[in-house]
């Protein structure tokens, strides 16, 4: 007796999840959609820094803007948020910090420049340090963190940058050099760059 085995292009879920490579971008995706609480800045850190990023990962997540950066939602539960930013030469955050979210970020392409700021005593915003950030270079941001992101001009070429936030961002802070003024930046409008 013979049996004809057709092989089916659907496999179990268990049999693509073994299959799938620990530190692929799918994994990161199945790691973050299993979270039952928000993971710490050192969790976060480390997926960021281990995920191998393939081109074809981030094909579906980009997309330039003329006029302004622009965020590409990959995953958002309670517990953590994945995007993928585009940045052209010249585009930059405004200084903002996380308000109550800690996040790492993933130089993908190009060079991210990083601005560090902090408060005076008076609550009056200074400059403390900048920082450049080559092609798979990871920086974190804890709690509290002034900062702003960009692609510098001067570096003619475009950024990609992948950025896990812990708890998902809601309303951020945002500030001016020598002021105590505070604005707010809203997820509507960082969603859709809303940078310079």
């Amino acid at each position: 007796m013979s049996t004809t085995v057709t092989p089916s292009s659907t496999l179990p879920l268990a049999v693509e999840k073994d299959k799938t490579p620990p530190n692929s971008f799918r994994a990161l995706r199945g790691k973050l959609e299993a979270l039952r609480e928000v993971p710490s800045l050192d969790d976060i850190g480390a997926w960021v820094g281990e995920v191998e990023v393939r081109a074809e990962d981030l094909r579906p997540y980009m997309g330039f803007k003329p006029g302004t950066y622009a965020r590409h939602r990959v995953f958002r539960n309670e517990f953590a948020e994945l995007l993928v930013l585009c940045w052209r030469p010249g585009q930059r955050t405004p200084i903002h910090d996380h308000n109550g979210s800690h996040g790492a970020v993933r130089v993908c392409e190009g060079v991210m420049w990083e601005t560090i700021f902090a408060l005076d005593e008076a609550q009056e915003l200074f400059y403390q340090t900048a920082r450049e950030w080559p092609k798979g270079g990871v920086t974190g941001a804890g709690v509290p963190d002034i900062h702003q992101l960009g692609n510098p001009e001067v570096s003619g070429q475009n950024l990609v940058t992948l950025h896990l936030y812990a708890p998902p961002l809601g309303v951020l802070n945002t500030y001016k050099v020598g002021s105590s003024e505070v604005g707010h930046y809203t997820p509507d409008q960082f969603m859709d760059g809303a940078g310079i």
